[in-house]
């Protein structure tokens, strides 16, 4: 299987990843466990290359999948304009410790300066 299923139903899991996509790409950073971050930053890297391409086509699809309007217009704006001389490794994970309640690893997800 190319993806994890996280214990989660398909639908839950294609909404989980799209706003946790919609949330970095708008802040920039966020807090997660570390299995959620590697299928994240898949997505993540999609999207960027998305915008790095920039014409109509790739606009529609990273609309279809990303939650808010607001954030096409960075992807496509600042973040592509930001990655357009690098091939690929746009996020980060830093790792923090791990969640108090079940000791799941957390890390920080952000994107590469």
């Amino acid at each position: 299987m190319s993806y994890r299923r996280l214990g989660l139903l398909s639908n839950h899991r294609r909404s989980l990843f799209r706003n946790s996509v919609t949330s970095l790409l708008e802040s920039e950073k966020i807090t997660t466990t570390e299995t959620r971050a590697k299928e994240i930053r898949k997505m993540t890297d999609r999207m960027i290359t998305l915008g790095k391409r920039g014409d109509l086509h790739a606009r529609r699809q990273a609309n279809a999948y990303l939650m808010s309007d607001a954030t096409v217009q960075k992807l496509f704006g600042s973040i592509a304009e930001r990655y357009s001389n690098r091939q690929g490794g746009y996020t980060r994970m830093v790792k923090t410790g791990f969640r108090r309640g079940d000791g799941a690893p957390m890390v920080i997800l952000e994107l590469v300066d």
